[in-house]
Formats: structure tokens, C-alpha cells, sequence
């Protein structure tokens, strides 16, 4: 079984407004799995001390965590695309959802949405298709693996039911496609 898919591009998720210590514990430890590249925190209203004793594979020691006071502090790098978790009636269902390479996920507050001022700087919105609201590190944790199944490197799924019945074939590497297209070219012209 492949244990360590490979994936190009990074992500990193976050949560606007969140209050519980125990999410923002269990979203942490739940991104360092999956191995996002950060987390972060908008508008937070938590105590360090008890999201410390929430998160159990100690995510600040592994992967940067930054906080903003607000939305207009809010930052990311160069090329990252934001994507919104939220159920609106224009947000695209995650079965029906191409991943960006470089994206950042976020998340509203437990009781509460992404507030509009967020959901604009968006670039995409998408929704797990539920019969209602999920807990947020829950929800936090089906967007990564859904990311993770739909952008990594997996044996087909069999037709019959139960596991993959032969390996993972072995990555095939090679010049890049713009020095193989250079060659192919090159070589025509003799």
C-alpha cells in the first residue's frame, strides 16, 4: 500500500472565528497528518494552553501556524488560491472539485459562517454534499483527504470490491515535457 503519495503544489487550512480549543486542537493535528504545509487562525478567540493540550502530535513544533487579529490582516503567499468550506447555494459540492496546486482552505466558526468579507476574498467556495452541518475539524478533515485521494498517487481502484490486487506501478521519471518537446524538435530538423 502507498503510504507516501506524491503530491506537487502545498496547502495549508484555517479557521475564521473559532472559539473551542478542542477544533482548533483536532483541525492542527488532523493538517499535520495530512501534511499541510500551514495552518492559521482568523480572528481567533482561544487559549493557546488548551489548543496545546487538544493537539497531541504537537502541530506548532512541525508546520508554522499564524495568526491574524482580522480579515484584513489576513495574508498568503504569492500564487495561493483561497477556498472557502461553506454551504451556500452557489458553492461547488467537493466530489465535483479540482483542487488548486497551491491553495489555502478555510473554515467558519462553529456557530457561525464565513463571514462575507471572507467568502469575497474566496476564489472558490465549496461544500461537503451532507444532509446537514458537520463539526468544523470534521469537515476540516474531508476536504484533506479528499485533496490527498483526488492529487496523489494511488493504485486504480479495483472493479471488484476490496483492495488494489497489484502495486503501484513505479513512478516513471524522465526529462521534463519542454526538454523532451526541445529534443523531439531538434532531432526533426537533422
Amino acid at each position: 500500500m502507498n503510504t507516501n503519495p506524491v503530491n506537487r503544489g502545498y496547502f495549508g487550512i484555517g479557521v475564521e472565528g473559532i472559539s473551542k480549543p478542542m477544533n482548533l486542537g483536532a483541525v492542527l493535528r488532523t493538517a499535520h497528518a495530512f501534511h499541510a504545509s500551514f495552518c492559521f487562525t482568523i480572528g481567533a478567540n482561544i487559549n493557546v494552553r488548551e489548543v496545546l493540550a487538544s493537539d497531541t502530535s504537537v502541530a506548532i513544533d512541525n508546520m508554522p501556524v499564524n495568526i491574524y487579529q482580522d480579515v484584513a490582516s489576513f495574508t498568503l503567499p504569492i500564487g495561493c488560491r483561497l477556498v472557502g468550506i461553506e454551504i451556500t447555494d452557489d458553492a461547488i459540492d467537493l466530489p465535483s472539485f479540482t483542487h488548486p496546486p497551491a491553495c489555502a482552505y478555510v473554515l467558519g466558526a462553529e456557530k457561525d459562517s464565513l463571514s462575507p468579507e471572507l467568502q469575497e476574498r474566496c476564489d472558490f467556495i465549496i461544500k461537503i454534499p451532507t444532509r446537514f452541518c458537520v463539526n468544523l475539524s470534521v469537515a476540516g478533515a474531508i476536504v484533506m483527504y479528499d485533496r490527498m485521494i483526488s492529487l496523489g498517487r494511488f493504485a486504480e481502484r479495483p472493479v471488484r470490491v476490496g483492495g488494489p490486487t497489484a502495486p503501484l506501478a513505479a513512478h516513471k521519471r524522465g526529462l521534463p515535457v519542454w526538454k523532451q518537446k526541445q529534443l523531439k524538435k531538434q532531432n526533426n530538423s537533422v
